[in-house]
């Protein structure tokens, strides 16, 4: 994670120094800074704005942000910045003699809370969860998706769902892939709701794809697992890839948090086009060789005149398989200058 701290007398910057060496022994990165006028101006990392513009600052550029201070006056400098759990940067507050540790903002998906415990560890601080299913030990949704890497598809369905295991209500359970370990309290596989018809109304689905609805209110998690093989001309502009791409994903009903990367022949690795979709929707773009593309194993449509402009008779079919794996169940399709084919990656989820 990439960390900035602030404190605001000289005790609390040593405390953050202190925090400082734990979070980097972790592999974190962290820069902190002193904001007070009760330091001399030659002193290391002086901060010369207010915490505001910091917080501003670092809203946007880190995973996390560690107060060394008053709560109040972490609130106040974040409040213009917060919007929403899902984008917010985890926030921390300790006090100056590091006994307390309080995860203010983004417990379990900015990862505050798990910072939180981490850091109170190692200082032997009091760490202050505020959240009700940590409070009361019960399984967290947000968490278990931040640790899967998958999205939430509705926030105010993950509340409830949080709320009916809290409160002892069933919640209906669907997933497309392996699970290892027993579900958790609270949950019931699909496959046994049907002698409980009408008592559970609300589930989980796992699922890159939301053309199976289980429940009448229904939480999708989804995975990234998804591999985009794509061809194009030289030249073809981001717009023609993205109509395709688009096109795809509706015919199958997939959701486009679920892809995982787009693969192409390296000779496509600095196409201009193609590089805008993969910046512009924040996907990473792999390359291979066509003479790695021919070793990919499989039945793969053939193209002479791909042939002879690349080395190797297909491009998108045979690098989704050689990034994703073998389950390729969406065939090259083209349109204007353009091939795309899909792959679902071997993946699995576990309770234990």
């Amino acid at each position: 994670m990439k960390i900035a701290g602030i404190s605001f007398t000289q005790a609390g910057y040593e405390l953050l120094r202190w925090v400082r060496d734990i979070l980097e022994k972790e592999g974190h990165e962290i820069t902190i800074g002193i904001r007070s006028r009760y330091v001399e101006e030659h002193a290391e990392n002086v901060l010369n704005y207010s915490a505001r513009d910091w917080a501003k600052m670092h809203f946007e550029d880190s995973d996390a942000l560690v107060f060394v201070g008053a709560t109040g006056i972490t609130v106040r400098s974040i409040a213009p910045f917060v919007r929403d759990k899902r984008q917010d940067p985890a926030v921390l507050v300790l006090d100056e003699k590091g006994k307390f540790c309080i995860p203010l903002l983004s417990g379990h998906i900015g990862g505050a809370n798990a910072l939180a415990i981490l850091i109170s560890e190692q200082l032997h601080a009091i760490p202050v969860l505020t959240t009700a299913t940590d409070i009361n030990q019960k399984f967290a949704i947000d968490v278990f998706a931040a640790r899967h890497g998958m999205t939430i598809s509705n926030m105010t369905y993950a509340k409830e769902v949080s709320a009916s295991l809290l409160s002892g209500y069933p919640v209906g359970f669907c997933c497309d892939f392996p699970v290892d370990g027993k579900l958790p309290e609270g949950f019931v596989w699909s496959q046994k709701l049907a002698a409980r018809e009408g008592e559970v109304t609300l589930g989980v689905n796992i699922s890159p794809a939301y053309r199976h609805k289980m429940f009448d209110h229904c939480l999708w998690l989804i995975p990234r697992c998804i591999v985009l093989g794509i061809g194009c001309k030289k030249g073809t502009p981001k717009e023609k890839i993205e109509k395709l791409v688009w096109e795809v994903l509706k015919a199958h009903y997939l959701y486009p948090e679920s892809i995982a990367a787009v693969a192409t022949i390296d000779l496509k690795a600095r196409e201009p086009g193609l590089l805008d979709f993969c910046v512009e929707q924040q996907i990473p773009l792999i390359s291979y060789s066509a003479e790695e593309l021919k070793k990919a194993e499989g039945t793969f449509s053939s193209s002479e005149f791909v042939e002879q402009t690349t080395g190797v008779d297909n491009v998108c079919e045979r690098s989704a398989v050689l990034e994703g794996g073998s389950n390729l169940f969406v065939k090259k399709i083209s349109r204007d200058g353009v091939t795309c084919a899909c792959v679902c990656k071997d993946w699995r989820i576990s309770f234990e």
